[in-house]
């Protein structure tokens, strides 16, 4: 079987590569599934701390692979079904992962890969690099989470916009928005984020990974039952090494010392 994600270690963190530059990493429904199964082994392993997405050759990532969809026996209907049910796999597990997870958009992120950006945590652009929703100039609707994702972080009137009109959205244009975290030089978007999860990986995963679920789950959560789940949440933050770490250099005047826990 040919390997379409690549995943190398460094450190504490995970590169989870996507691997097939001739098709500027457009995925068929090999190449997702093999990403929904990494990142769910991923978001299990204790001693990983952080991942990056990031995409092989000259760009992050085209998304789906229309070719293939097109080119199915059975039609482009069934054969977006396939994909959209293991490309939705790699969403949920990216969103529900207790760990944080940068994408480090360098080309172009286009269709799937606009949205799989989204859904991470955390987004480096690099300065020449495009984000382009692709998914209306196409005659769909937009998928794998991004109606979710995106008004989320635009606002609703901004996101139409931008699912309507479908123009290529800079870098510049994407921080000013709030799309990506941060703008990096050409070649350096993998580098910062790196540097970016390194950073993270010295404070409470535990941490993190409570407050990212609570405000993941936020949006859907009636408020009676959103501050009982923050307060089941502190109480399991309060219990664990690490927050008894927290809490103990806080008393004693000193830097907590996550990153050995």
């Amino acid at each position: 079987m040919t390997e379409f994600i690549e995943v190398k270690q460094h450190d504490k963190i995970v590169e989870v590569a996507l691997n097939r530059p001739e098709t500027y990493n457009a995925f068929n429904l090999e190449m997702v599934s093999q990403l929904a199964n990494h990142l769910s082994v991923l978001a299990k392993d204790s001693g990983i701390k952080g991942i990056v997405i990031a995409g092989r050759g000259k760009a992050f990532c085209a998304g789906g692979d229309l070719k293939y969809a097109i080119e199915s026996a059975d039609g482009a209907g069934p054969a977006f079904h396939r994909l959209a049910a293991q490309f939705h796999l790699a969403i949920v597990e990216i969103r529900r992962m207790r760990k944080p997870v940068v994408a480090a958009i360098h080309g172009v992120a286009a269709g799937g890969g606009f949205s799989l950006a989204l859904a991470c945590d955390f987004r480096v652009m690099e300065k020449t690099a495009r984000l382009i929703q692709a998914y209306t100039s196409n005659g769909l609707c937009i998928d794998g989470g991004g109606t979710f994702t995106l008004p989320r972080i635009v606002g609703l009137a901004r996101a139409l916009e931008i699912a309507a009109f479908d123009h290529p959205i800079s870098a510049d244009q994407a921080f000013e928005w709030g799309m990506v975290t941060k703008v990096a030089e050409d070649g350096k978007a993998f580098g910062e984020a790196l540097s970016m999860l390194a950073q993270l990986a010295q404070r409470s995963v535990q941490s993190f990974g409570w407050t990212k679920k609570l405000l993941t789950d936020s949006f859907t959560t009636p408020f009676e039952s959103q501050i009982e789940m923050e307060r089941v949440g502190l109480c399991d933050c309060a219990e664990h090494p690490e927050g008894r770490e927290g809490l103990s250099a806080f008393v004693e005047k000193r830097k907590p010392q996550y990153g050995k826990n």
